[in-house]
């Protein structure tokens, strides 16, 4: 495949990746960002959550369970701390165009989007910074095992402003509400315990 046409076919996936990463703009969404998230309750140490915990759909909580039968070390409620703590490092990276922040976050898939999407900001000369008006709310809405893997789903939402500087020209500020559901993966038994960005979709909201 020409060098050329990569290029472009990897900024096109970029474009559609970071389209869903800010999907949301200027919407009201259901819940707030400034909520507290409501997480699966820990269990006794090498207990799985039988019963889910006031707030929790019990769907989860079972599937919970689940992959803690696989995986006795999975902790939810720590895990969807770190999700929260992962989202902002991601989105306030991409904006910087921070690879090397990047790079242990995501899948090899989904940084190579994000790559064609840095370099052709950088080949424009703009320059792009994100911040959170909110510490954003992270609900976990599934935790599987497939294929060897341990997934996970968690429901973000957020208020961030976004100012982009042109190479040429005036600095433009605006702020937006997103909603978005991000899917995390790992090897399960793998040396490596920490868990990569594999998917970004829309949230309803």
């Amino acid at each position: 495949m020409p060098v050329q046409f990569q290029i472009v076919v990897f900024a096109i996936a970029a474009a559609v990746l970071l389209f869903m990463l800010y999907n949301v703009l200027g919407k009201k969404v259901g819940r707030q960002p400034q909520e507290d998230a409501r997480l699966p309750q820990a269990a006794p140490s090498g207990q799985a959550p039988a019963v889910a915990a006031p707030g929790v759909d019990p769907v989860v909580a079972a599937a919970v369970a689940g992959l803690k039968a696989r995986d006795p070390a999975f902790d939810p409620v720590r895990f969807v701390e770190g999700a929260r703590q992962a989202y902002e490092t991601i989105v306030r990276g991409y904006a910087s165009g921070d690879r090397e922040a990047l790079r242990p976050l995501l899948t090899p898939a989904v940084m190579t989007s994000f790559e064609a999407g840095i370099a052709a900001r950088e080949a424009r000369g703009d320059r792009e910074q994100a911040e959170f008006l909110h510490p954003p709310r992270a609900d976990l809405e599934l935790a599987t095992v497939k294929d060897e893997r341990a997934v996970a789903k968690v429901r973000f939402l957020a208020e961030m402003r976004s100012t982009v500087t042109p190479a040429e020209g005036e600095a433009s500020t605006e702020e937006r509400r997103t909603a978005e559901v991000w899917t995390f993966e790992r090897a399960l038994g793998a040396a490596d315990p920490n868990w990569a960005l594999a998917r970004v979709e829309p949230a309803n909201a």
